[in-house]
């Protein structure tokens, strides 16, 4: 089974491709919903959490605050690498459960979406890897206007990550999502295509 990275910063629009990807059949394991999720499959998670960053990030029900966490970890490195230091074996462990689920029930194809697919060093793993690319200032104004945040806190988020820039020398292919959706499909249906040929699935 074809193991396949995709990346991106912030406001890229890795949502819209991994949904256009979905419409074609191809599985995707979203690396952003299994953080969510390992929260309730590991307990053990939540309270690591709350002894590193404090109580105050849960509510009433136990449940997670993500926003006013991320608001507090994404101004300071070692905030955010701490967190990442207690969630990330976890989501790693449910990253490989689930390629194996998909390779054994016969998928030829299987697509890791994972905003830090390259900082975790996950793309190695992959048999190539797709780099979802825009330029700075759509980025910003995207995540402004979807999150309803400010400059500051985009910025905070996008300096967090790996520049797109520097992505660009880890991946096989970039697809420049700055333009209009056809253009995107295009570039998608161009990339799945090389790589089956590549790998030898046509």
């Amino acid at each position: 089974m074809l193991k396949i990275g995709l990346t991106g910063g912030v406001g890229s629009g890795k949502s819209t491709i991994s949904n256009i990807l979905k419409d074609k059949g191809i599985k995707i394991i979203d690396a952003d919903f299994i953080a969510r999720e390992v929260l309730n499959i590991y307990p053990k998670i939540k309270e690591k959490i709350k002894e590193t960053f404090g109580e105050e990030f849960f509510d009433n029900q136990g449940n997670l605050k993500r926003r006013e966490l991320g608001n507090f970890i994404f101004m300071h490195e070692e905030r955010r690498k701490a967190l990442e230091g207690i969630i990330m074996p976890y989501i790693k462990k449910e990253i490989d459960l689930r390629f194996k689920t998909y390779e054994e029930a016969g998928e030829d194809i299987c697509i890791l979406d994972a905003p830090t697919l390259i900082e975790q060093g996950i793309y190695k793993h992959m048999h190539k890897n797709i780099l979802i690319w825009v330029d700075r200032e759509t980025q910003i104004e995207r995540v402004m206007k979807r999150d309803n945040f400010t400059r500051k806190q985009v910025l905070d988020r996008t300096n967090s990550q790996m520049d797109l820039e520097e992505k660009k020398k880890y991946v096989d292919f970039v697809i420049d999502n700055s333009k209009d959706l056809i253009s995107t499909i295009n570039q998608i249906n161009y990339i799945i295509a090389m790589i089956k040929k590549d790998e030898g699935h046509l």
